[in-house]
């Protein structure tokens, strides 16, 4: 069995390429991809080479950890049919290529234990589903405070400040600098750090992955506030030492989402309570995955790019 995937063969060598399939097993699932999306934290930094060392990394790879598709093959001890429709975070079944993440591909086999049934009616939403998945793992959880200061209105600045107000806490302040991505609040004010005057802030959410605004975080925490690393950092992180003492701040790294969230997060969004519209601002078909992935990275007004696979199933 064959597929078409998107490989990344070096940094910023990227195409679309046929690829050899495992074959799959009685725990497995054969998933035609009808959307996935392109991660512009991660993935842009394995496709620009900037990419520390990481467990599983090596070229070539197919990339992508949000897919949503159609299952097409069930093996007898997955519990699953044909016909229903999933989310995959995912796949390592290529022949040939690290499936680092291996979701970007027309066809995958996974272990059923990996995917997450989703409402038909999602569409290529469905794909967003880790993003939001991962905004809930930084807040859920004993003893974290909801973040009264999100720094960064990309996809994880929304969902986090969208996850905040489903949760019945007071509306965040949400700092963003970059006038294209200063609109489409939703219950919540955005600002530039220059136009707010707040120092007391309790929970400051870091999405942003720019290690160089911790200093000025630091300033902005009441004594004994908490700073969220929600973002990733490919540099070492540093902070001076006296304006931290004299706060007591506290720092935690928020890490990638577990199987409690993404099952919580999709009921949160069958629910209504939490919405995923108006988050994807591009769409592209899979065959122009070189000039997508360019986009996503490059083009400051793409919140979110989704490739269309429906026509290389």
């Amino acid at each position: 069995m064959q597929t078409q995937a998107v490989l990344l063969k070096g940094p910023q060598d990227l195409g679309i390429d046929v690829l050899s399939l495992t074959d799959p097993g009685e725990n497995d699932l054969v998933v035609d991809i009808h959307y996935s999306g392109i991660s512009t934290g991660t993935e842009k930094l394995f496709w620009s080479g900037q990419m520390p060392p990481f467990p599983g990394m090596g070229y070539p790879l197919v990339p992508g950890y949000e897919a949503a598709g159609e299952v097409v093959e069930a093996g007898a001890l997955t519990g699953f049919t044909p016909g229903e429709r999933v989310f995959v975070p995912g796949a390592n079944c290529y022949d040939g290529a690290f499936g680092l993440f291996g979701g970007a591909a027309a066809r995958v086999v996974t272990d059923a234990a990996r995917v997450t049934r989703i409402d038909t009616g999602l569409g290529a939403e469905g794909a967003l589903l880790a993003l939001a998945a991962t905004a809930r793992h930084a807040m859920a959880g004993m003893d974290k405070a909801v973040p009264d200061l999100i720094v960064g209105h990309g996809v994880l600045g929304r969902l986090l400040a969208r996850l905040t107000i489903a949760a019945g806490a007071p509306a965040p302040t949400v700092w963003e600098i970059n006038p294209d991505r200063q609109t489409g609040a939703e219950g919540y004010e955005v600002l530039t750090p220059d136009d707010d005057p707040r120092r007391d802030y309790r929970a400051i959410y870091d999405a942003s992955g720019n290690g160089a605004l911790l200093n000025d975080l630091v300033t902005r925490i009441e004594k004994g506030g908490e700073i969220v690393l929600a973002g990733f950092y490919t540099q070492p992180l540093s902070f001076a030492f006296p304006p931290a003492f004299m706060k007591e701040a506290r720092f935690r790294v928020a890490a990638e989402w577990q199987r409690e969230d993404l099952t919580a997060t999709r009921a949160l969004v069958e629910s209504g309570a939490l919405s995923l519209g108006g988050l994807i601002t591009h769409q592209a078909q899979a065959k122009d995955a070189a000039g997508a992935y360019r986009t996503a990275f490059e083009d400051p007004a793409c919140l979110k790019m989704i490739l269309n696979w429906e026509t290389c199933s």
